[in-house]
Formats: C-alpha cells, sequence, structure tokens
C-alpha cells in the first residue's frame, strides 16, 4: 500500500492473499461432490463407496429359470422383530432390487425404481425392462455425484428381472455407473464370494440350486466374531415364482441355510485341526 494516499511519503507495507493449501489425501477436495482433486478423484464418491464395502455381504446369481439374490444383514439389536429392516424390494411385478450399504439410502433409490417402473407402464402398457429399469436407476445415482448441495447414495443397487427378455440382473455402484452380470458379489466379503461364484456353472444351475449355493457362500464368508446378529435374507425371480419378485419360501430357505451352517461348522473344523495338531506336536 502506497502511503502517499494517508500523506505519507513511505511505503508502509504490503497485504499477501491466504492461499489455501489442498493435499491429494481429501483435504478440501472432499468437502462436495463435484469438485475433482489433481488426480482425477472424487473423494466423495470413494467414500460412499467405502459404505458399502462395510457393509453385509450381497450376492445375485443369473439362473436357467431365473435370478436369485442373497443378502447377509446384519442386525443391530437381538430385540428387532426377525425379518425386518428388509434389504430387497419388490419395484414391479416381474422386478425387484437388493441393496448393501446404508438401509436409508437403498429405501430410497427403492422409491424411484417404483416410480420409473409405474411411469414406464402408464406411458407404454407394459412392464419395463431390466436394462432400462437399469439405466434409469444408474441416471439417477450419478445426479447425486454432479451438485455440490447433494451427497452420493451410500449404497449398491442388484436390478433383477424376468420378462420377455429372459433373466437380467445388473449391479449399479455409488458412482452411478451400472454392469450387466451372471453373478455378481458386493460387501464387505465380496472377494471371498466372488472366488466362490466363479466356481459355479453360470447361467446353468437351476434358482433351487442357488438358493442352496448362496447360502452356503454367504454362511462362508460371514465373520462370526464382529457381527454375531444376523439373518440371511434371499429373494427372487423365477419361473417357480410365475415370474414374480418375492422372497424365497420358508420351506426352501430354511433346509438351505441348515446345510449351509453344517457345511460352514464342517469347514471351519476342518481349518482348526491342522492348528491343534501343530500345536500339540511343538508341545511333545
Amino acid at each position: 500500500i502506497n502511503a502517499e494516499y494517508m500523506g505519507h511519503s513511505e511505503c508502509l507495507f504490503f497485504f499477501e492473499p491466504l492461499c489455501l493449501t489442498m493435499s491429494s489425501i481429501g483435504t478440501g477436495y472432499d468437502l462436495d461432490a463435484d469438485t475433482f482433486s489433481p488426480d482425477g478423484r472424487i473423494f466423495q464418491v470413494e467414500y460412499a463407496t467405502k459404505a458399502v464395502d462395510n457393509s453385509g455381504t450381497a450376492l445375485a446369481l443369473v439362473c436357467r429359470d431365473g435370478v436369485v439374490m442373497g443378502l447377509e444383514k446384519i442386525l443391530s439389536s437381538k430385540m428387532l422383530v426377525p425379518g425386518s429392516n428388509r434389504r430387497a424390494f419388490a419395484v414391479d411385478t416381474h422386478a425387484g432390487i437388493g441393496i448393501a450399504g446404508l438401509p436409508a439410502d437403498g429405501r430410497q433409490v427403492a422409491n424411484r425404481a417404483r416410480a420409473e417402473c409405474a411411469e414406464y407402464k402408464r406411458a407404454y402398457g407394459m412392464p419395463i425392462e431390466g436394462r432400462l429399469l437399469s439405466e434409469r436407476l444408474t441416471l439417477f445415482l450419478h445426479m447425486y455425484t454432479m451438485y455440490s448441495s447433494l451427497r452420493p447414495f451410500g449404497c449398491s443397487v442388484f436390478v433383477a428381472s424376468y420378462a420377455d427378455d429372459g433373466p437380467q440382473l445388473y449391479m449399479i455402484d455409488p458412482s452411478g455407473s451400472s454392469w450387466g452380470y451372471y453373478g455378481c458379489a458386493i460387501g464387505k466379503g465380496r472377494q471371498v464370494a466372488k472366488t466362490e461364484l466363479e466356481k459355479l456353472p453360470l447361467g446353468q444351475v437351476t434358482c433351487r440350486e442357488a438358493v442352496q449355493a448362496i447360502a452356503t457362500i454367504i454362511h462362508k464368508v460371514h465373520d462370526s466374531t464382529k457381527d454375531r446378529l444376523w439373518e440371511l435374507e434371499m429373494s427372487w425371480v423365477c419361473d417357480e415364482s410365475g415370474r414374480k419378485f418375492q422372497p424365497v419360501p420358508a420351506d426352501i430357505l430354511a433346509p438351505a441355510e441348515e446345510e449351509a451352517k453344517r457345511l460352514a461348522a464342517a469347514e471351519n473344523a476342518t481349518t482348526k485341526k491342522p492348528a491343534a495338531d501343530t500345536s500339540e506336536k511343538m508341545e511333545e
């Protein structure tokens, strides 16, 4: 500032602008969802994806006669009513979605899916295809990553349908990207579950066989030391259900879950036995 303005001949001082430094670890770049970091990342979308990775495992499988999905539902209290707070929702007669992540966010996506199905049927007089439903939900989730006044949905979504176009399965992540799958796993146990799914003859098993396979995989990847209270929730849309998306009947699910528990217990016993033998030899 030149001091002549104040009647002085000497120069007093200069003000330097305050610069805010923002690092690439998220500081400053994670304040809203429409800001890219210097290396091209959107941190709020990554945080939403982390919410999905910390939730219960969810699996879905396309079969010869339909689509089956199973979800590991972690319970916060033993006083909860069994079957409440579902993670799978019917959005039309022939279609439904399953969620992993924040349940409240998933219910908002389910309401949007129901509105899309109803609007399509009103406009065209026929049920919406699974591909079109997936595309519309993808645009809806992606919209929430484009504005600073919104936040991404903290959930990933399975979209299952069975109409004239055959059984279809899609998965949508919090960024608003979607893919078609024969089999897919999301949630905390996704890596092990994906390995087990790849061993199955994808697209060739029946829905009844898929119920047993999914129940076995979820019981295998479940961490009982961290999440003691949980439920196995399964839904399907298949020829046996009249191509209607609905929960798997209890008379089919209960025997499958009992067999899955037996197999999981046998595998745990086999895993612990060599370790016990090794410790006994060391003592000798």
